[in-house]
C-alpha cells in the first residue's frame, strides 16, 4: 500500500503556528502549558506523577548512569535540542523519571475511556499486528530508542523467549531502565548508542523494533537508521515500528490550541509527517512494507528484508 507523503500544509494553521512558535516568549508559554496538561490529565488518572519524581530524585544515580553511559559517544545535532518541555531535551534525569507518567497520560485519551489502559493497549495492538504479519518466534530483538525500557519489557512479555536488547541515545534514560530492570527482574540489554550507529554486529538480530521514535527525527537521520535496521538483520529479518499516523483525521482536523501545544514539544514533527516512509525503506533494502492503522491516530509499519 502507498500512503502519499502529507503536505507541510496538511493543516492551513501550521504556518502559523511555526510563526507563532519562532517567538520564544510564545514557545515557553506553550511548552508550559503542555507540561502543565500532561501532568494534571496524569494525576486525574491516578497516575503519581509528582511522587513518582520526588522518590526517584532522592536516589543517588551516579553509579547507575556510571553502568549504561558510553562516555566517548558524540550526540549527532538534531539531538541537542529542546524536546517534550524540557529545555535541555532527552539528556536531563528530569525526563527520564516523568517520561513513564507522561506516556500514561498521552495515551489514556486514544481511545474513549482508556484511561491507564490507553498505554498498554496500544503496546498490544502494536504486538497483535506484527504476529499477525509475521507468525514466527523470534530469538533476538533489538528495540531502538527504548527510552526508560517500557517498549522492551512489552516485547520481552510478547517474545518471552527472546533475547531483547534495547538501544537508546538517552543514559539517563537507560540509568533509570537498568534500574527498573533490577526491580523487575528482566534480561534486558541496555546499550548506549545513536540508533543509525548502533555498534552491534551486522546480521545479528530476526527483529529491528522501534515504538514511536521516528516522530521525533528529522527525514535524513530516518533514513540512515532505516539503513542501520538492515545492516542489523538477518537474510530473513524484520523491520517493525509503530508510531503517528499523519494520515490520521485526528491530525487533520486538530484544534489550534492543541496543534500548537504538540509542535512546541516535537521540533521534527513536520519532517516525519512528509516523510514517504515506504520508499524509504525500499531504498533502505527492504520489501514494500505493510502500513496498518492501529488506532484513530497511530500506525503499525513492517518490512521484510529484500
Amino acid at each position: 500500500m502507498t500512503v502519499t507523503p502529507v503536505s507541510p500544509d496538511f493543516n492551513p494553521l501550521v504556518r502559523l503556528v511555526n510563526g507563532l512558535l519562532s517567538i520564544k516568549p510564545l514557545f515557553d508559554i506553550a511548552r508550559y502549558r503542555a507540561r502543565k496538561m500532561m501532568i494534571d490529565r496524569a494525576e486525574r488518572l491516578g497516575v503519581p506523577w509528582r511522587e513518582t519524581v520526588k522518590q526517584l530524585e532522592k536516589l543517588d544515580w551516579t553509579e547507575e548512569l556510571r553502568a549504561v553511559e558510553a562516555r566517548d559517544l558524540v550526540y549527532p545535532d538534531y539531538y541537542v535540542c529542546s524536546f517534550h518541555a524540557y529545555e535541555k531535551g532527552n539528556l536531563d534525569w528530569l525526563p527520564a523519571f516523568e517520561v513513564e507518567s507522561a506516556a500514561y497520560a498521552v495515551h489514556s485519551t486514544i481511545w474513549p475511556g482508556a484511561g491507564r489502559d490507553g498505554d498498554p493497549r496500544l503496546r498490544r495492538e502494536f504486538h497483535k499486528v506484527l504476529k499477525e504479519q509475521i507468525p514466527a518466534n523470534f530469538t533476538d530483538i533489538v528495540d531502538l530508542g527504548c527510552s526508560v525500557g517500557m517498549s522492551s519489557r512489552a516485547l520481552q512479555e510478547a517474545y518471552p523467549d527472546a533475547k531483547i536488547t534495547g538501544v537508546d541515545l538517552s543514559p539517563y534514560y537507560l540509568a533509570v531502565a537498568n534500574y527498573r530492570g533490577r526491580e523487575k527482574g528482566d534480561k534486558i540489554t541496555w546499550k548506549h548508542a545513536a540508533a543509525e550507529n548502533t555498534g552491534l554486529a551486522a546480521g545479528s538480530f530476526d527483529l529491528v523494533s522501534s515504538f514511536l521514535m521516528f516522530h521525533e527525527l528529522p527525514q535524513k537521520a530516518s533514513r540512515e537508521i532505516f539503513a542501520e535496521a538492515r545492516r542489523l538483520l538477518r537474510s530473513n529479518g524484520v523491520f517493525a515500528m509503530m508510531d503517528m499516523n499523519p494520515r490520521s483525521e485526528i491530525y487533520r482536523k486538530m484544534p489550534p490550541y492543541i496543534l500548537t501545544l504538540l509542535k512546541s514539544t516535537e521540533p521534527y514533527l513536520d519532517e516525519y509527517f512528509t516523510l514517504d516512509i515506504e520508499t524509504a525503506l525500499i531504498e533502505a533494502g527492504f520489501e514494500s512494507p505493510t502500513i496498518t492503522p492501529i488506532s484513530p491516530r497511530h500506525r503499525a509499519i513492517v518490512a521484510r528484508v529484500r
